[in-house]
């Protein structure tokens, strides 16, 4: 597989963020040559997509799980996080602002069209005109001609011939190229523009896979995918296909794993935690992953806004026993955090001025609690929404159980019954109460922990944070060619964000799953996915 073609600006760059992961537990995995049977159908887990199945609108886990095995896009992300030429044949980056594409000759989508440069500049445009509303046209603002308020082409998108393109950005981002192994930036085929809604429930990719034919979504219960003999790129697929199945609860797929009736899972359930290394032995796979796990408290919400908001933002982490609950609950698969980010993204740092606020201290806490309550007494009560087909009820529990006794205030949780539409209520802003977030990377660079979230009209910003001293040092970071300069700014942009506290950091999350007897070459990645490609049974 040939690496990019970067210039060596950028590459020290980007050599510098590539993570370096310990390999999964025992067993067969990490990409062994076992051979199995290729026509096999491996099941796995996963969850109802909150939209169709449009790169540009899906901004989370269930349907980027299925986006990235039936799309390519110009790069994808080996298991350590390098970035790997996919559909492109080269990446050259001439100085921090303009890029020069390259894509390889004869790659198709499933509908027998060649994959070309219009099929990527038409693709992001779509995402970033703003009349289409696409939760991920943020992942488009660098690019020359980006508008938040109005329609506009991408004119930074240039097409020098039917494989080349250029790429023009309005301001220095250091690790753009980077970047573009994420949903966002995949091809669509010019049928995908007849009529998009259409062809979300039904998508035509150029990946891996492809869906097995009609019928094969169905909703709330699994999708189907097979095999693409098309794709030629560099995830050579060892099976026939996957079959993802929308589980309600992780306690269900753990028990289908233990019952040999899917055969990878991606999540244990915490009443398991404490049993599952023991139950699955060397199938067991418990690994440090690009995932951050928080809440969020929207300033709209009483008593949430302005100085009060941000004492009662304050008073409320510190009220958190981190060190107890990730120990109980979790059985150390978790870790407290510390920051924003992730310990496997390279500029991540345990030290960062403010940091105390991420420490249990319930003095502190009732004091600037009480702080709050002189602005403006408090009422009502304090719940955290989660949902609850992903196992997240004992730790909101225990969470809202440690503010509850902590401050002396009412606190619970409240449980939506799918993903799908408890993001549905985050993202049409119609949800009242603090909400469960988290993030699991895109690509693996410090930056897309911070900026997709907490800058100005970020994509994935689902508290409507803004602080212009954040989104300076923000932008004065991804500016910086030079990584220690770039990390030096990330980190002061943190400090900023545990001041304001757009979202209470919670812990860093292992990867935990296991896969089932007689399944081999199980990876998983950087970002907590299995390379599904890879295994075999």
């Amino acid at each position: 597989m040939k690496r990019n073609k970067i210039a060596l600006s950028s590459l020290a760059l980007l050599g510098a963020v590539g993570l370096m992961l310990a390999g999964c537990s025992g067993g067969d995995n990490g990409g062994s040559s076992s051979s199995g049977d290729a026509t096999a159908i491996i099941r796995t887990n996963g969850s109802e997509p909150q939209n169709p199945l449009i790169p540009t609108n899906t901004n989370e886990v269930g349907g980027g799980k299925i986006l990235d095995s039936i799309f390519a896009g110009l790069v994808y992300y080996d298991a350590e996080g390098a970035p790997v030429n996919d559909m492109a044949e080269s990446i050259v980056t001439n100085d921090p602002q303009n890029l020069t594409v390259t894509l390889k000759k004869g790659q198709k989508f499933t509908d027998g069209t060649e994959v070309k440069a219009d099929n990527f500049i038409k693709a992001w445009n779509y995402g970033a005109k703003l009349s289409n509303n696409q939760l991920n046209s943020y992942f488009f603002e660098d690019i020359v001609g980006f508008s938040y308020d109005e329609d506009s082409e991408l004119t930074g998108l240039q097409k020098v011939d039917d494989y080349t393109f250029t790429i023009a950005l309005s301001k220095p981002a250091s690790d753009f190229a980077l970047r573009l192994g994420y949903s966002a930036f995949f091809p669509l085929p010019d049928s995908a523009f007849d009529d998009m809604a259409a062809f979300g429930e039904n998508p035509v990719g150029n990946g891996p896979y492809k869906l097995s034919g009609d019928g094969a979504w169905q909703h709330n219960v699994q999708i189907d995918l097979v095999k693409n003999d098309d794709y030629q790129g560099g995830r050579t697929v060892a099976n026939g296909g996957l079959s993802i199945i929308f589980y309600a609860t992780q306690d269900a797929a753990y028990a289908d794993l233990l019952g040999g009736n899917v055969d990878v899972i991606d999540g244990i359930p915490s009443a398991s935690l404490a049993t599952f290394q023991s139950d699955l032995g060397d199938r067991a796979v418990n690994q440090p992953a690009a995932v951050f796990q928080s809440f969020t408290i929207p300033e709209r919400l009483a008593h949430f806004s302005g100085e009060e908001g941000k004492l009662r933002r304050q008073a409320l982490s510190m009220a958190i026993n981190r060190d107890e609950i990730t120990e109980t609950i979790f059985q150390g698969t978790r870790t407290p955090a510390s920051d924003f980010t992730s310990p496997v993204i390279a500029g991540w740092s345990d030290s960062l001025e403010g940091a105390d606020v991420l420490k249990y201290d319930a003095d502190k806490a009732k004091e600037l609690w009480a702080q709050a309550d002189a602005i403006s007494p408090w009422t009502g009560t304090f719940q955290i929404a989660y949902n609850a087909d992903g196992g997240h009820q004992s730790w909101v529990d225990a969470v809202t159980n440690s503010i509850k006794n902590t401050l002396g205030i009412d606190a619970s949780g409240a449980p939506y019954p799918t993903f799908k539409e408890a993001r549905s209520a985050i993202t049409d802003r119609s949800i009242q109460t603090a909400f469960r977030t988290g993030w699991q990377a895109d690509y693996p660079g410090l930056y897309n922990f911070l900026g997709p979230l907490y800058a100005t009209d970020a994509s994935s910003n689902d508290g409507d944070y803004s602080n212009p001293e954040f989104d300076q040092l923000l932008s004065a970071g991804i500016a910086e060619t030079d990584l220690e300069a770039q990390n030096a700014d990330f980190q002061k942009a943190q400090e900023v964000l545990l001041q304001d506290l757009p979202a209470i950091p919670l812990w860093y999350a292992n990867v935990d799953g296991g896969y089932a007897d007689g399944v081999q070459n199980v990876q998983f990645g950087w970002n907590s996915v299995p390379l599904y490609y890879e295994i075999t049974k």
